[in-house]
């Protein structure tokens, strides 16, 4: 908690929320620091966040991650069309967008072509087990924040977002 005050300012209601399972808050923050260690670029990374937060339906995360998108100057198309579940305008991360899809469709199995088609748009397996972590991660992010009810953080109002 001492850390989150620091980077944020302030404690977050979503994260006291969380602390209230200290393995829980300790988990995520390890895996979200392994994740950030991966060989995805930042964009690539908030692409899969943000496909993970709009299907698991977190208004949350995807309010934060829009701004952290934001924040790398992501082309605004590209965050509108994550935010919408939409295809991506750029093919090498609507590649990883439908990936990430794939293996959560099939709890991991998914069909060689799937594979197949990530790596051919310049991907690689590592990527691909890369993408493995991130979900676990965020998943298990979105499920405690849903369950939670996490409330919206009023830095966080003008990316608000609630599923179509």
């Amino acid at each position: 908690m001492a850390a989150t005050a620091k980077k944020f300012g302030r404690v977050p209601a979503a994260v006291a929320r969380l602390a209230t399972s200290p393995e829980l808050l300790n988990g995520f923050l390890k895996l979200s620091a392994i994740f950030e260690a991966t060989t995805l670029t930042a964009l690539e990374r908030e692409v899969l966040i943000m496909t993970v937060a709009a299907r698991n339906e977190c208004h949350l995360c995807v309010a934060m991650h829009t701004a952290t998108l934001t924040r790398l100057d992501a082309p605004a198309e590209l965050v509108a069309a994550l935010r919408a579940k939409a295809p991506l305008p750029e093919p090498r991360l609507e590649a990883l967008r439908v990936f990430v899809h794939a293996v959560m469709d099939t709890r991991g199995e998914a069909p060689p072509e799937a594979l197949e088609a990530f790596t051919g748009a310049g991907y690689s397996r590592r990527n691909a087990l890369e993408v493995v972590l991130g979900i676990g991660t965020y998943t298990l992010s979105t499920y405690a924040n849903r369950l939670t009810r996490a409330p919206l953080a009023d830095v966080f109002a003008e990316h608000a977002w609630h599923a179509a």
